[in-house]
């Protein structure tokens, strides 16, 4: 299993010289990736646009979005430019993972609606296939720019309900999970498994997940700070659950390592409650990424 590190794009405090640093750490530090969150009505770094920094100052690591939310974006031309842009100047290592998204402020602030959002992720999903394959547009041609050198992002559908599934069985390379726990990742992996082959696809669907994660003298405390507020929309119950499942010490990542590895879980991407780079050190060593670097 590949393990990934998120970038604190979604962080309170985040800067330039944070998340920059971060990547720079990430990509000499033996991860797979650097990943991304996404929220339009927030006090973030927009997903794509960090990313973009990360690729200028990074070589090795895949760069993916968990999960970019597309529906409320509304053009998918553009968004498949910016992410082809992305692919382009990462020379191929971008692994576009998309959702449709729960959070109705988003949608509103975007302008559009919540409603028939699944079956409008499926269309744009579908367009942004069209225009990564060169389908010509007009009397200039395609949507560039072209990926013949670097191929097309790779492509994850996420979401917990069994049309999401299909979707990644019948559009996309595989699944990504949004901070399901092991076991419950386990049974999703078997349904889109189950999807993938009443597809008639080759092979298996690539399967990843992600845990939060604050490490250190403070990392409880970041995480409770962080999660309380990022997820505050959900309510307060739910909003302390996950922020209790947050990983705080060496002892819970392994341990989370080790149960979403035995779930099937490709890729593991751990996200930051903190914007401090050594949070991206520290991760490193408890993971034994060290030594592989």
């Amino acid at each position: 299993m590949d393990f990934s590190i998120g970038l604190p794009n979604t962080v309170s405090g985040v800067t330039r010289g944070s998340l920059l640093e971060w990547a720079r750490r990430a990509d000499a530090s033996g991860f797979a990736g650097v990943g991304s969150l996404d929220r339009l009505v927030y006090a973030n770094y927009e997903s794509l646009v960090s990313l973009a920094a990360a690729a200028a100052v990074t070589e090795r690591v895949r760069l993916s979005t968990q999960v970019l939310l597309v529906p409320w974006r509304l053009n998918a031309a553009l968004v498949a430019k910016q992410v082809a842009t992305l692919q382009h100047m990462s020379n191929g290592r971008v692994v576009l993972g998309v959702a449709p998204g729960g959070r109705e402020d988003d949608y509103t602030a975007s302008g559009t609606t919540m409603k028939g959002r699944g079956d409008r992720l499926a269309e744009m999903i579908e367009e942004m296939l069209r225009i990564w394959e060169g389908e010509e547009r007009g009397a200039a041609g395609a949507i560039g720019p072209p990926l013949d050198n670097v191929g097309r992002p790779g492509l994850l559908v996420g979401g917990g309900v069994e049309a999401s599934w299909r979707r990644a069985a019948k559009l996309a390379d595989g699944w990504t999970a949004g901070g399901l726990p092991p076991d419950q990742f386990a049974k999703a992996a078997d349904a889109v498994r189950a999807a993938w082959r009443d597809e008639g696809r080759e092979g298996s669907p690539r399967l990843t997940a992600l845990a939060y994660f604050g490490l250190g003298p403070t990392g409880a405390q970041d995480a409770a700070h962080d999660l309380e507020h990022y997820y505050a929309w959900l309510g307060g119950e739910t909003a302390a659950a996950i922020t209790g499942s947050a990983a705080t010490d060496e002892d819970t990542v392994r341990a989370y390592a080790k149960a979403f590895e035995k779930a099937g879980c490709d890729e593991l991407t751990f996200f930051p409650t903190s914007t401090d780079p050594q949070q991206v050190d520290l991760l490193a060593e408890a993971l034994g990424l060290c030594d592989r670097a």
